[in-house]
């Protein structure tokens, strides 16, 4: 009895501490691409001090997941609904199912929408995609300012050259970096774009609007290929990548252990690539180098974003929220063979006030081509190429698989909570381990701005949200066991406890003890049949509800558009 005393008081003079705190400012901040392991607090050689420094004096959950691909993840994240629920169960395509419709439905809320109503200015800078109209003329009912976001800089679509982004937009309106004229800075840099808005914000918000708490969402595209990043950061990294793929994962593990994060007699997953037939290393360990620079970069951003709170009065109640959209992407982008023509044609000159809408550019705006293939130097505006699945099977340090899937390598990520005010000083630079999920976000935010998640909204019916708040594991607490689901592309994945029901396209289940075989290499299935049905029937169960079926809808032809505004 006097445990459970103690236990129930501390809850209660925590709660009461979040209680009493005027309700925090919330910046969400999410990279892209980027795998488990890149981040210095989580274990990789990437120089990130700004990340590090938030991790120290905050909490590192080290079993965080994502939804395993961009769409479907900004979909969960911003809606706290499973992705087919908020209509984003793959990409931007009308797939005639409601779960697949590439647009965010009119039966969810977003992050923003919610908290408006509880007195918060919002603001949105980054990546968007979570609609399949990106045209310059046309819908925007699902563009950041006609989903509860009061400012707006970044793409709606989800991938381009950080040096001329497409579907460039301010507010409500798509611009060119080069006939803008409130931002000309000496190079244009989309990473550098989304740090020096979200500055821009905080301090309008802070000569305007300093009497109201706002929500930021910063959504980067680092580091997405191309692998694009400034030759001053690349030059930190300059033969860092020289031992090749192993080397870097086995000393990622070594160092993730020695943090705590996994497990000191954690296995590594097999690595994919022998260093030793690696014909062309100096293009290999450069497109590795480049990304490692994209990374740095958005550290330092962040950095300067911290910095302006501070200088503000505002970094003290002030919950930072950092995590990553996907695992590392093994996706070959620009890495294979290129006819000699196709790197050496011209084309007309491109206007600077001309709206790009392209993700992939064949050419520069002065007319050059954009270069593919193996030894084509990555890093300028001229090339436009992916890291590859070797460096990305690093990235994901010690997991099993990449995006797309959801073994721990496509939907492990880390989360960084940092909020003085709210989260006790005993609890900096701990790692919880306890789940948790995209869709705890929503919940997490509603939960510290005091915001109620509506059962209605413009008359339409909302679907109630999945999470928990977080706030219990940023404090030292530990929930009751929950369930987890996933489904992308015909991937499919149950967590319940330590218990993970997973399995790839058209196969069959597989099943791990996460708390003993992070990297899923021990299959129990044939050894648990019980816990095996039992777990598939909950799953089974789960994807009727969620609207995730029929399992494989997201290949299948369009067959319907939906209604005439392209809502459900």
């Amino acid at each position: 009895m006097p445990n459970r005393f103690c236990t129930l008081l501390a809850s209660l003079l925590l709660s009461a501490a979040s209680a009493d705190a005027a309700q925090p400012n919330i910046i969400l901040i999410m990279s892209d691409d980027m795998g488990f392991s890149d981040l210095g607090c989580y274990g990789g050689e990437i120089q990130t001090p700004n990340l590090n420094r938030l991790a120290q004096g905050g909490v590192r959950l080290s079993q965080f997941y994502n939804a395993g691909r961009c769409c479907p993840t900004r979909a969960s994240l911003l809606t706290g609904l499973y992705p087919h629920q908020a209509g984003i169960g793959h990409m931007m395509e009308d797939r005639g199912k409601d779960g697949y419709r590439g647009d965010l439905n009119n039966h969810c809320v977003t992050i923003a929408e919610v908290l408006k109503p509880a007195g918060y200015r919002t603001y949105a800078v980054g990546k968007w995609h979570v609609t399949k109209h990106a045209q310059s003329e046309g819908p925007k009912f699902n563009w950041p300012m006609h989903r509860g976001f009061d400012r707006f800089y970044g793409t709606i679509t989800g991938a381009g050259s950080f040096y001329d982004p497409g579907t460039l937009t301010r507010d409500d309106t798509m611009i060119s970096p080069f006939a803008d004229p409130e931002y000309q800075p000496k190079q244009y840099y989309y990473t550098d774009a989304i740090s020096d808005h979200a500055i821009r914000f905080i301090d309008e918000h802070a000569s305007t609007q300093k009497d109201k708490p706002f929500f930021m969402y910063m959504a980067y595209t680092a580091a997405h290929w191309p692998m694009h990043a400034l030759p001053e950061d690349v030059a930190k990294y300059k033969g860092k990548y020289d031992a090749g793929y192993e080397s870097m994962r086995q000393a990622r593990l070594l160092r993730m252990q020695q943090m705590g994060l996994i497990a000191k007699n954690a296995e590594l997953s097999p690595t994919f690539g022998d260093w030793t037939q690696v014909k062309d290393k100096a293009w290999e360990t450069r497109c590795m180098e480049v990304y490692a620079a994209m990374i740095d970069r958005m550290d330092q951003g962040i950095g300067r974003v911290v910095g302006t709170l501070e200088k503000k009065g505002m970094l003290q109640n002030t919950l930072i929220l950092f995590l990553q959209d996907n695992g590392g992407c093994q996706e070959g982008i620009g890495r294979q063979a290129m006819p000699p023509k196709f790197n050496t044609q011209t084309f007309p000159v491109i206007a600077q006030d001309a709206i790009r809408l392209d993700v992939i550019p064949k050419q520069t705006r002065d007319g050059q081509p954009v270069k593919q293939g193996q030894g084509i130097m990555p890093g300028g505006p001229n090339d436009y190429i992916a890291y590859g699945e070797a460096w990305a099977n690093v990235s994901n340090t010690p997991h099993r698989m990449y995006k797309h899937f959801v073994h721990e390598g496509g939907i492990s990520t880390p989360l960084i909570a940092h909020w003085p005010a709210g989260i006790p000083d005993a609890q900096d630079g701990k790692i919880e381990t306890q789940p948790g999920h995209l869709i705890d976000l929503m919940a997490t935010c509603a939960d510290v701005a005091g915001a109620n998640y509506p059962a209605e909204f413009n008359g339409q019916t909302i679907r109630p949200k999945e999470g928990i708040s977080l706030i219990p594991a940023f404090q030292g607490q530990k929930p009751s066991t929950r369930s987890i689901f996933w489904e992308h592309e015909g991937n499919r994945a149950h967590r319940a406890g330590p218990w993970k029901l997973v399995a790839k396209a058209d196969k069959p289940w597989e099943l791990y003890n996460i708390d003993l075989d992070r990297a899923e290499l021990h299959d129990l299935a044939a050894a648990e049949p019980d816990r095996v049905r039992t777990m598939a029937t909950a799953w089974d169960a789960w994807a009727a509800r969620a609207q995730v079926l029929p399992v494989g809808a997201w290949k299948k032809s369009n067959t319907k558009k939906g209604s005439k505004n392209g809502k459900e």
